[in-house]
């Protein structure tokens, strides 16, 4: 059963609209610089590189070529580029590819040309993180893969790296997926344990609050979780227009199903979002229920990172 063109989850994603550039631009770079810093000053410490400068001279030149060794997803090439530039100025690269290619063993993806001693700097760094962040593009693509054809969308969690959630969530993007919160700033979800602390006032306490909320804060979108059907019949007693999603929390297949079949009689507008141990084993009878997002914390926290080489000449 594919979603109806009004239940189109993407109208409530940040930077829907934008292509994967203005998304890198938007959501990556503002705090691209000092996060560098900090990546670099792990290996660096106080005293820099004491191997290459014991054993390189700084004259030396060299063309090297970062290539994969995986099948993937990649993701990470303008942020490589970015930690060349600023740990080591005078290194020259250039793009093989671009974000969100598909790559396999042997493909190159990026030049660099300049002195060896900077480049034997950096290598690590800029591998590790074009490695974690194409390993998250690429657990993304093959969980939309398993849905395609659905109508469903794969959004991401806020269960990410910590310092890397702006990466990762970019990454989630280069692998065909689509962003859910940026964090507890931009958006509303009311978790179990928040309702825990509404207690019995359940309709009440929530109309109140995201009246309010709408009014005082605009986010983005107010979503709340439930993990039955009884709970589901309260949000759907609740006046229209009081949240934009409900989470099915946990929820089996037949559950999930009932939950599409009453909101396609009472609320056609509103969206649901299956989440809770998603696989990939499960991923597509999960989607086949109807349900307009599916919410995989897996393609970021469990994502294994893809495999690159810097190959020196």
């Amino acid at each position: 059963m594919k979603s109806t063109p009004q239940n189109d989850s993407r109208r409530l994603e940040p930077y829907g609209s934008c292509d994967l550039e203005e998304i890198y631009q938007r959501l990556v770079v503002p705090t691209l610089d000092p996060a560098i810093d900090h990546w670099l000053s792990e290996d660096f410490g106080d005293a820099g590189d004491l191997t290459t400068s014991a054993f390189i001279a700084p004259d030396v030149e060299a063309r090297a070529e970062i290539r994969s060794r995986d099948h993937g997803v990649i993701c990470g090439l303008p942020i490589v580029r970015r930690i060349a530039s600023r740990a080591a100025g005078t290194l020259e690269t250039e793009q093989l590819a671009v974000d969100g290619d598909r790559v396999e063993p042997g493909m190159r993806v990026m030049e660099m040309r300049g002195p060896l001693a900077s480049m034997l700097e950096v290598e690590r760094t800029l591998l590790n993180l074009l490695g974690r962040a194409s390993g998250v593009a690429t657990a993304t693509s093959r969980f939309v893969d398993a849905v395609a054809g659905t109508g469903a969308v794969i959004v991401d969690t806020r269960k990410t790296t910590p310092g890397l959630r702006t990466i990762e969530k970019y990454a989630v993007r280069c692998g065909g997926g689509r962003l859910h919160r940026i964090g507890l700033h931009d958006a509303v979800l009311i978790k179990d344990n928040h309702l825990a602390g509404i207690g019995s006032r359940f309709s009440e306490a929530v109309e109140a609050g995201a009246n309010g909320c709408r009014e005082q804060m605009r986010p983005r979108f107010i979503e709340i979780e439930v993990d039955d059907l009884e709970q589901f019949e309260m949000v759907l007693d609740l006046p229209s227009g009081t949240v934009d999603i409900v989470l099915l929390d946990n929820m089996d297949l037949a559950s999930i199903r009932t939950a599409v079949e009453r909101r396609n009689l009472r609320r056609r507008a509103l969206l649901l979002e299956a989440s809770g141990g998603i696989s990939m084993e499960s991923v597509r009878a999960i989607a086949e229920t109807g349900v307009d997002r599916i919410a995989v914390g897996a393609i970021t926290h469990s994502a294994t990172q893809i495999d690159f080489g810097l190959d020196m000449d």
